[in-house]
């Protein structure tokens, strides 16, 4: 396996698989739900070579890894024993916009790449004939168009499939209520010259003409061969249905008395109430973005072509996804999740900039990969590793994206499918009246957006030119403190100590120790700053300035002194190896205390990151936490 330790040292500090929940991945990112967010060492996986960096957002702890992230997913599923598709139910309370984004994205995310993939190749067959290198009555054109129409036209059977497995459902069942709604039978039925029986909520914005009953009960038929709310919708209530004949046919018979059942109601419900409803929805969300783009489009484009890079940071553009796809489906374009396509390029002509300015070796040589994904609308290697950390960089590339969200605006440009990213989106733009102002539009937005973003860097003094070429070679970047072992006994994590103001890291990062004897020593030069009078806990501020705090056992100030002897007076200056304090671990026990100790830095958000020794065991003075400054 090509990243091994890579994918070892993920799971490591991600809290173990154990504190794993799911594990999936989209472009860049892998996304993990993790039982204990507290657990993972999120400061050591920003520092480790082949991670970016680490976002929590959307009820995810998401480790952002670059292009080739679907290699390192793969070996982080084969040595963590991840199953691709099962996910265990979380204890976690989401707030209701997480879960939201949580839900969306758990239900494209499987299906983006392919999503992308076939939006490319129809983009693409509708520029070949826009320039006249192909007949739309040519065999290629026909096989090409089939090749990219394949998922949307029957999008409602995909989702049903990603959407069940989000709700805890049975995916054929997902699959199947999908394949119901784009049946060929009932789409032909309301074909000319074919008549209605009658019409309900006539002379209504939702007036429906009624073709077909089931069982006296009328149908309204719709066309849902591209439509996403109705099988996200039909997905849900099938999985409560599934789940509520799960618990009363008996388990001989479930294997198909449950999808029977689940299928005799769900299908008919959707046809009937879900679908209809939910379309209706659809229209009138549709009708509502473009209401919004249409009171100044120059203003919308400025706004969404500004934030966009933010709201995909925080995981916010799932929320936008839906809208852009049930806007395709129900008018056949988008012109409001259009307006993000100059972010990328402003971005990348940022990043171009810095390339051409820096002489920092280790800048240029991150320049250069993530420039090149860049073009092609991957751009979190560029936003996380060079221009978000830098600040300027990156609010100059959001001006960028602005300033190309406001020429979409203007030359009213829509998004005609959900195609590539980058220079692959460029195709997204033709109509089906082939090219036109718009598709013009997204080609100057493209070259304003990139050139906008490259001259305002370029002209913008960049920070850190010269960082690491002053820094001779066996000086290291990074400072350390090495914290030795005031105990001797059995190693824990923080996590295994039963109070939450030492377990969640409330008071600061560190661990825990099972004394087998009953002395504390120094575990640096400093000052002994705190003495508590009941002897159970004491402060340390070392020569370096990390302040430690060492607590003897847990509630042990109700001992009142009792067990425990100073060796050392506050304020005394100690060298690591001092004598601070001695306890009897037997009496305090037979107190009913327990005597594990947390060695914690109370300060450690002023550092890079506390690591923790990987022993199970530590005698006096053996290295126990190292303070990376």
């Amino acid at each position: 396996m090509k990243y091994e330790q890579l994918a070892k040292d993920i799971i490591k500090n991600v809290g173990g698989k154990e504190n794993v929940n799911s594990l999936t991945h989209c472009i860049t990112r892998l996304r993990f739900k993790l039982k204990d967010e507290s657990k993972a060492n999120t400061e050591v996986l920003k520092n480790m070579d082949g991670v970016v960096t680490v976002i929590k957002s959307g009820g995810q702890y998401q480790v952002v890894i670059g292009n080739h992230v679907p290699d390192v997913y793969t070996d982080v599923r084969a040595v963590g024993g991840f199953s691709s598709a099962s996910e265990e139910a979380t204890e976690e309370k989401m707030s209701p916009l997480n879960k939201f984004i949580d839900t969306v994205s758990g239900v494209f995310t499987p299906i983006l790449g392919v999503l992308c993939a076939t939006g490319m190749i129809k983009g693409f067959n509708a520029l070949f004939v826009a320039l006249h290198i192909l007949n739309a009555t040519d065999g290629t054109y026909i096989l090409l168009n089939a090749t990219g129409d394949c998922l949307f036209n029957f999008f409602p059977i995909f989702l049903g499939y990603t959407a069940i497995s989000k709700f805890k459902g049975n995916k054929f069942i997902g699959m199947a209520i999908g394949a119901a709604l784009v049946y060929p039978t009932l789409a032909g039925i309301t074909a000319a010259p074919a008549k209605p029986l009658y019409t309900l909520f006539e002379g209504t914005l939702f007036a429906s003409p009624v073709y077909i009953t089931f069982l006296g009960i009328p149908v309204i038929l719709m066309s849902y061969a591209s439509s996403v709310i109705p099988i996200i919708l039909a997905a849900f209530v099938g999985a409560k249905i599934e789940n509520g004949f799960k618990k009363i046919i008996p388990d001989v018979v479930k294997t198909f008395l449950v999808p029977f059942c689940t299928l005799l109601v769900i299908v008919p419900l959707t046809f009937i109430v879900i679908g209809p409803i939910s379309t209706w929805l659809g229209q009138l969300l549709g009708a509502l973005t473009l209401a919004i783009y249409n009171l100044s489009p120059i203003v919308a484009g400025l706004f969404i072509g500004a934030f966009w890079q933010v709201f995909v940071i925080f995981g916010l553009h799932w929320g936008l996804v839906p809208i852009m796809i049930n806007n395709l489906s129900v008018y056949g374009y988008d012109p409001v999740i259009a307006l993000m396509f100059g972010a990328s390029f402003a971005q990348t002509g940022v990043v171009g900039a810095i390339l051409l300015k820096t002489k920092n070796k280790k800048l240029k040589s991150l320049c250069i990969p993530a420039f090149i994904s860049g073009i092609f609308g991957v751009t979190e290697p560029a936003i996380y590793g060079i221009t978000l950390p830098r600040k300027k960089p990156f609010i100059l590339s959001c001006i960028g994206g602005a300033l190309g969200g406001a020429v979409l605006g203007i030359m009213g440009s829509k998004l005609y499918i959900f195609g590539g990213l980058g220079a692959f989106g460029i195709p997204s733009y033709i109509g089906p009246n082939g090219v036109d102002n718009g598709f013009y539009g997204a080609i100057i937005c493209v070259l304003a957006s990139f050139l906008i973003g490259f001259m305002l860097m370029f002209f913008t003094k960049l920070e850190d030119n010269q960082v690491t070429e002053t820094v001779k070679e066996e000086t290291p970047l990074v400072k350390q403190e090495i914290l030795v072992s005031p105990l001797k006994g059995e190693v824990k994590p923080l996590s295994e100590v039963k109070d939450e103001a030492f377990s969640k890291g409330v008071l600061g990062k560190g661990i825990a120790i099972e004394p087998t004897e009953g002395k504390v020593i120094a575990p640096v030069d400093g000052v002994l700053t705190t003495l508590f009078p009941t002897g159970h806990a004491l402060g340390i501020t070392s020569d370096n300035g990390a302040e430690i705090l060492i607590h003897i056992g847990m509630d042990t100030v109700q001992l009142d002194g009792k067990h425990f002897t100073p060796k050392a007076k506050q304020g005394d200056t100690i060298k690591a190896g001092d004598v601070l304090l001695e306890f009897d671990i037997k009496a305090i026990k037979g107190e009913g205390y327990s005597v594990i100790t947390p060695v914690i830095i109370t300060n450690s958000d002023n550092y890079l990151d506390v690591i923790e020794t990987d022993k199970k065991n530590v005698n006096y003075r053996e290295d126990l936490l190292t303070v990376m400054i």
